[in-house]
């Protein structure tokens, strides 16, 4: 880990003189100390058989007395030592299968939400959602502020955007009149985009904090979050907009020259290779956000960072990071969709009315969508931005040893060592 950026979670840590393994302890003996010899009793004595074998020589039932003992084989097969970055981390192995004792590697250690070592797809899920029932009372107001505040905004200028194109619906509107209203349109959800953005970027920033104390089994405040997010707060800023804008000179180097070409086939092609290299790109850069905020870094060296960590295992962060869209979705759509049939149908004149054009702005309607949007954000923003997390996390323990850095961080003693 030398050559890795240290753990720059919140919380203190033991000091170097109190790091595990370092104490300059003394080591206790692991030789038993020597017992007194045993007097020989005489060959007559009736208290001992003839038989009898001499102290310190008992051998095991159906073996003979004089069956020398065989020396000890190394293990090999079920009960071996295990090797490895993580072998020995927690003392040596003990017992066999079906015996008394203790089978296989012991569990690791759990300070927090996760166990310090890598973690499997459930692990993550799970760790994810148990810091959002653990930790509620920091997670929702995050969440819960934010969505409220982006779709207040967004239903007042649905209104007035929805306003316009009423008008847009008769039969006698102009070219001009269509322009406004496109115009105003695009202006009015520009504005929307623009507040989620930002809104997301505040929900992202706090709530890496929170998973990070999470971890160590630290409990985290709103203050304390947004503290320690605000000076990060710029740079993730200025990540999130370069991906963005990456994105967008990405599609119009590709598509642009068809269309420019009059070329329809042309542009569809460069689409079709846009996607996929922006599916790439994305998965490859999908850990930059926490590696800026958790190691303090800039922009740049965040997304080397994620480029790093993610090499050579992008299909399993792009299978988990595609999981959890999916499982985002539905849990969104399961949500809203009451509120949106309940609106459409109690307020809206149904779906007839719907397909008319008629009575899609009434204030109920707009409300009723936006109330199970807020419901359904507070739930699922944590639950993407945890498991990003706790990918950054995964990768960092499986190609840097993090885990014995966390346990240094949430204070376990004697982590690491191979001593029982």
């Amino acid at each position: 880990m030398n050559d890795s950026p240290g753990w720059a979670t919140p919380g203190s840590s033991p000091s170097d003189g109190e790091r595990p393994g370092t104490d300059g302890g003394a080591q206790q003996p692991t030789t038993p100390p020597a017992q007194p010899e045993q007097p020989a009793q005489p060959a007559g004595d009736p208290k001992w058989s003839a038989e009898q074998p001499p102290p310190g020589q008992w051998s095991s039932p159906g073996q003979s007395p004089e069956a020398p003992q065989a020396e000890p084989q190394p293990a090999t097969g079920w009960g071996q030592q295990p090797t490895g970055p993580h072998a020995g981390q927690n003392g040596p192995q003990y017992g066999y299968p079906g015996g008394p004792g203790q089978w296989g590697p012991p569990p690791a250690a759990k300070p927090g939400v996760i166990p310090l070592r890598p973690l499997g797809l459930g692990e993550i899920l799970d760790g994810a959602v148990a810091t959002m029932r653990t930790h509620w009372r920091s997670v929702l107001p995050i969440t819960l502020v934010v969505a409220t505040v982006v779709q207040v905004i967004s239903v007042i200028l649905q209104k007035l955007m929805l306003d316009d194109l009423v008008v847009a619906t008769s039969d006698d509107v102009s070219a001009e009149e269509m322009i406004d209203t496109l115009g105003s349109t695009f202006a009015a959800s520009a504005v929307v985009q623009f507040i989620q953005f930002l809104g997301t970027i505040v929900v992202t920033a706090m709530l890496t904090m929170v998973f990070s104390r999470a971890v160590l089994g630290q409990n985290s405040s709103v203050s304390d979050a947004w503290r320690e997010s605000r000076p990060q707060l710029l740079r993730l800023t200025g990540l999130t907009l370069l991906l963005a804008l990456g994105a967008i000179l990405l599609g119009a180097v590709l598509i642009l020259p068809g269309i420019l070409a009059g070329s329809i086939g042309l542009g569809i092609v460069g689409g079709l290779v846009w996607l996929p290299l922006l599916v790439w790109l994305g998965i490859k850069f999908s850990l930059a956000s926490p590696a800026l905020m958790l190691e303090k870094s800039t922009v740049l060296k965040a997304f080397a960072r994620s480029s790093k960590l993610v090499k050579d295992t992008w299909w399993r962060i792009f299978g988990i990071t595609l999981l959890t869209s999916v499982l985002a979705f539905f849990i969104s759509m399961m949500i809203v969709a009451p509120f949106q049939f309940f609106g459409i149908f109690a307020f809206g004149g149904g779906l007839e009315a719907m397909e008319a054009g008629s009575d899609t702005g009434n204030w109920a309607m707009l409300i009723l969508p936006a109330i199970g949007l807020i419901i359904a954000q507070t739930i699922v923003m944590p639950f993407q931005s945890g498991v990003t997390v706790l990918l950054y996390v995964d990768q960092r323990i499986r190609r840097e040893g993090l885990d014995l850095e966390l346990a240094r961080a949430a204070g376990l003693e004697n982590y690491g060592t191979t001593g029982g």
